[in-house]
């Protein structure tokens, strides 16, 4: 099944069908369509799938699909566009530019915790690019994926975006069929299987994964702002974020006002009881349930701490003075408990964060710009917001992804555009001027070596179009007063020589 899928995407590729800007339009167009009118559908399934508010999921996951299509939609000529480069003095009269091409057929692997926008958010740039591209959203996120199923036919082109469901066999499947490029985004320990099928074929991957996100809170700051954002962005979605932040670095002078904040900022947010506010989310299953749960065995929760498996149910928890080497620090949570750490101070943070493997965010909390420079020059992480969480994912201008084990790879606006494309190198070049390739012909000599040596070695031309008609004006503005200047040397001259004539006819 998935072969045959696979093939007829490959078939339907080098028939050239997406080569068309035009094309690639009307499916981006087809595409915002649906966003647009199945908003209540996908908000309902989501409802479903993680008792998601209908008013997050715009939010959190539709906006950001519709900001990509409109962004696709206006800069896809400009994108897609031959790139001049700078030459030099052998490739002047030359047409030297890069020339963005499709991959080919993209396998895009989405998530279950927001299962529309890391599916659909690939698929964007894969088409905006030119590809064709295999779909395969998460089994967990049932209601979701069988209506993304149902859908996305009825609005692409069902050939060249076929979408395949299943669970880890089916992936597997896919996994050992030949694509151009691989879209995975889970957790690492899947991350590592998606690149071992890769590398038998040498497959590129981007791999969005995790890790531990550490969130520092320097004394120097406004906490009880800290603490509403952090709390924010820590329980929305029930902590089933990629980017949440996973833990709380702070000094033990300042631990007591960040847990009495985050305590009024709940109560803020969701009211007494969580579990009866629309706003609040569940555990996507059982399986995930039991594994947070048993991360906080043996912890006395300062806030939280009550479950409920027949809801997987758990409530907004922070523990306190967690031991940097416990099990809840080895292993990102993704779920709605924040463990505080405590430093003596900031270098201790960022030996802390240095220490681990390098995170996918980081988010530092100051008034303090010296501080702040400095954590972010001593440290490494995917990507880093400063007194705000999650936020940096929300610009298309900014490449989001990860480093090291937390993945590899970028995307989002033009940098999925780049991701999913060819940067194909093209020089065209005239058979004309033959004169000026003999010195690179042989037999060789020293005269000739030192032209093409001089040649090589001459600086790069930047020949844009700014650039070029400077140059040309500067040039004709440079003719024209050596001109004049022999002119007014000749027109000299010539009465110099009247001079004498009328002067020797005198005398």
């Amino acid at each position: 099944m998935a072969r045959q899928v696979v093939q007829r995407a490959k078939e339907a590729f080098l028939s050239g069908r997406t080569r068309p800007l035009e094309f690639r339009l009307q499916q981006l167009q087809s595409l915002q369509r649906m966003i647009t009118e199945k908003e209540t559908e996908i908000c309902t399934a989501l409802k479903q799938d993680l008792h998601r508010s209908q008013y997050d999921t715009p939010l959190l996951e539709l906006i950001s699909i519709e900001n990509e299509l409109k962004l696709a939609m206006e800069k896809l000529s400009e994108w897609a566009s031959r790139r001049p480069v700078e030459k030099n003095l052998l490739s002047l009269s030359d047409e030297v530019y890069i020339h963005p091409q499709p991959l080919g057929v993209v396998l895009i692997i989405g998530a279950w915790n927001y299962p529309w926008a890391v599916t659909l958010l690939p698929l964007v740039g894969a088409i905006a690019a030119g590809n064709a591209a295999v779909v395969k959203p998460s089994e967990l996120s049932e209601h979701s994926s069988l209506l993304l199923r149902a859908l996305l036919p009825r609005y692409l082109d069902m050939e060249l975006y076929p979408v395949v469901m299943g669970g880890a066999s089916e992936t597997q499947e896919l996994l050992r069929l030949r694509f151009d490029h691989i879209f995975y985004t889970g957790s690492c320990a899947v991350g590592r299987l998606v690149m071992e099928a890769a590398a038998r074929y040498l497959t590129p991957v981007t791999l969005e994964l995790g890790g531990k996100s550490p969130c520092y809170i320097d004394k120097n700051c406004n906490i009880m702002v800290a603490c509403r954002r952090i709390t924010w962005g820590k329980f929305v979605n029930c902590g089933q974020t990629c980017i949440a932040p996973d833990y709380i670095l702070c000094e033990r002078s300042i631990q007591g006002r960040v847990v009495d904040c985050i305590r009024q900022t709940l109560l803020e947010f969701y009211g007494i009881d969580p579990k009866s506010s629309p706003d609040y989310g569940r555990i996507i299953n059982r399986h995930h349930f039991n594994r947070v749960v048993g991360l906080m065995e043996g912890y006395a929760p300062v806030l939280g701490g009550q479950s409920d498996p027949s809801q997987c149910y758990i409530a907004p928890t922070v523990l306190r003075d967690v031991p940097p080497h416990s099990r809840l620090m080895q292993e990102e949570i993704f779920g709605p408990v924040l463990p505080i750490v405590t430093v003596s101070d900031m270098d201790d943070a960022i030996s802390f964060i240095n220490e681990r493997e390098k995170p996918l965010a980081l988010y530092i909390f100051s008034s303090d710009k010296k501080a702040i420079n400095k954590m972010m020059e001593e440290t490494t992480s995917g990507g880093v917001t400063v007194n705000d969480v999650m936020m940096h994912y929300t610009l298309s201008s900014l490449p989001f992804g990860g480093v090291g084990q937390s993945g590899m790879g970028r995307y989002h606006g033009k940098h999925t555009f780049e991701q999913l494309s060819h940067h194909r190198a093209c020089l065209v070049r005239s058979l004309a001027m033959e004169n000026v390739n003999l010195s690179r012909y042989p037999p060789q000599d020293r005269r000739r070596a030192r032209r093409v040596k001089m040649a090589l070695k001459s600086p790069l031309i930047d020949m844009s179009k700014r650039t070029l008609v400077w140059a040309v004006v500067a040039t004709i503005i440079g003719c024209a007063l050596f001109i004049t200047l022999m002119v007014i040397l000749l027109v000299a001259a010539g009465l110099n020589c009247t001079c004498w004539y009328w002067r020797g006819f005198y005398n």
